[in-house]
């Protein structure tokens, strides 16, 4: 099996780890960043479901250790969704909410982008699923960028809108983590959740936007995090069943240390792309994945932790959900107001990327 390299600029500020004979070391380019102002972010909505699963929980039902997971991961609970929820009832939620918020509603849409790699099923896609119930019409367009999945969704829906093809694009992130993980997992299974996040996308001023923005993908290090079983390439199986190959699979310190790196390189781009400084920045929300991750990804670049937005103590991981959810949690708080610089990062299987600046 293919292992990904992964040595980016950021490798030699990064503590030593343990060489893996099966890790090729390789550098990724990265595509250049683009621009893409006169587009705006409006409001943002969330769900998480009600079942709460504290690390008290996973030590008393499946003996995980509470402090490992703490002191490894910064996670304290995550949400995981009931016997009768699929990630198109939690989108169908996080818009809802979204709707609310605004005093908007379907009717005022005209485009649905939505990031998952959890689907309810192969086909019909989870985006047609959603844009049923909520009596959306347009396209619904289903984008599969795993833990970048909202940003991709994001950089879609506003390049449609920019072009004139939407008036205004419902953008919706969202995973049922839940119903992939293998529970005998010490190392996977605590670090995610499930939930879903929305936002709006419609024309801005020429002054607000994307001042910069990096997607991209390195296929190569698809390996480090799959599901092997259950697509074309290999149909389940009973022995694939017996084996969990039908299971979520990652390999948590390459992982670990690729996603540090994308994070920190990436961020660097888009500031440079934009010419902006880290200290311009009035908010960074990164993914949702790991703490560690986070705060050696800042620590690196010099960034105040009281300029980071960090939530995942309370959902875990929730992959496409994660950005979105943030972004919830930092409006209500007051966090985010027009003409504020965030920067957005997500990154995950693929393995893919998008960071942004984004001026409210």
């Amino acid at each position: 099996m293919r292992q990904l390299p992964l040595l980016t600029n950021t490798e030699r500020h990064l503590p030593p780890m343990p060489a893996a004979d099966h890790v090729h070391e390789r550098a990724s380019p990265r595509p250049r960043c683009r621009t893409l102002m006169g587009v705006k972010i409006v409001g943002a909505g969330k769900y998480v479901p009600d079942q709460v699963i504290d690390n008290h929980h996973l030590h008393a039902r499946l003996g995980f250790d509470s402090d490992w997971i703490v002191k490894r991961t910064g996670i304290l609970e995550r949400r995981h969704a009931a016997p009768h929820q699929a990630t198109s009832d939690l989108c169908v939620e996080a818009a809802r909410d979204l709707f609310a918020k605004t005093g908007l509603t379907a009717k005022d849409c005209d485009l649905l982008v939505l990031g998952t790699f959890t689907p309810d099923m192969s086909f019909p896609s989870t985006a047609c699923i959603v844009q049923d119930r909520l009596g959306l019409v347009g396209p619904a367009i289903e984008v599969e960028a795993a833990c970048a999945g909202f940003m991709y969704a994001l950089i879609t829906a506003a390049a449609y809108v920019k072009a004139g093809l939407s008036e205004r694009a419902l953008v919706i992130g969202g995973d049922t983590n839940s119903r992939i993980l293998n529970p005998d997992d010490i190392k996977t299974y605590p670090l995610f959740g499930d939930g879903a996040g929305a936002v709006f996308v419609e024309p801005g001023s020429p002054e607000q936007g994307f001042l910069a923005y990096s997607l991209g993908a390195d296929g190569h290090g698809g390996p480090l995090l799959m599901r092997e079983s259950g697509g074309s390439r290999r149909p389940p199986t009973p022995q694939d069943l017996a084996e969990g190959k039908h299971y979520m699979f990652m390999d948590g310190r390459a992982v670990f240390r690729w996603a540090v790196s994308i994070l920190c390189d990436t961020i660097q781009d888009v500031l440079k792309a934009a010419q902006l400084q880290t200290s311009d920045i009035d908010l960074y929300i990164a993914h949702q994945a790991n703490i560690r991750i986070i705060n050696a990804a800042i620590d690196v670049l010099h960034i105040p932790r009281s300029k980071v937005f960090n939530n995942l103590e309370k959902y875990g991981n929730t992959s496409a959900g994660s950005i979105p959810i943030a972004l919830e949690e930092a409006l209500a708080e007051g966090r985010i107001r027009e003409g504020s610089l965030v920067v957005l990062s997500g990154f995950g299987a693929g393995l893919t990327w998008g960071t942004a600046v984004v001026r409210w």
